[in-house]
């Protein structure tokens, strides 16, 4: 691949990453986020905002963790993925589970942007894997469960307003 195709891809990937064309912006999605109402459940969901959030956030980290990491151990499927469902989450929680998604998404941007980690080369551990396949996989499941997370903000406003 050439060097300006690389580069390119590279910013491709960034854009996606960040939220640009049809996906969601994470930083869009969290502002002014009703605290108050992470745990209030919305009917027809089987999950609250922190719930989501926190998945996301487990999900992103797995990736993350077996692109870079060969030793990595993924949690179980599917239980792994979720939180403890009879746990409440405070507001230090939500922060946290904020903060370290950003963090473990900058490191898949770096991931991305390091010009000396080709972006075809199948992982030694894995079963066919590449960065850029792992990269896309964190765009596509954080844009669709971000879609998620904007209803249920819709919906637990809507309901806050309606009181």
């Amino acid at each position: 691949m050439e060097l300006d195709q690389d580069k390119s891809l590279r910013e491709h990937l960034l854009y996606v990453l960040q939220g640009g064309g049809a996906h969601l912006d994470f930083e869009s999605v969290i502002k002014d986020f009703p605290v108050e109402a992470i745990n209030r459940p919305v009917a027809h969901l089987p999950y609250t905002a922190w719930q989501l959030l926190e998945h996301m956030r487990i999900a992103q980290a797995d990736i993350l963790e077996f692109t870079r990491n060969a030793s990595h151990v993924s949690p179980a499927w599917p239980e792994g993925y979720w939180p403890d469902k009879s746990r409440a989450a405070n507001e230090s929680d939500w922060n946290d589970s904020i903060e370290a998604f950003r963090k473990d998404l900058a490191a898949m941007e770096a991931l991305v942007t390091d010009m000396s980690n080709n972006l075809f080369a199948p992982l030694a551990h894995g079963e066919g894997q590449t960065i850029l396949r792992e990269a896309l996989l964190i765009a596509d499941h954080n844009a669709y469960h971000l879609g998620a997370l904007v209803n249920i903000k819709r919906m637990l406003m809507a309901t806050d307003e309606a009181s």
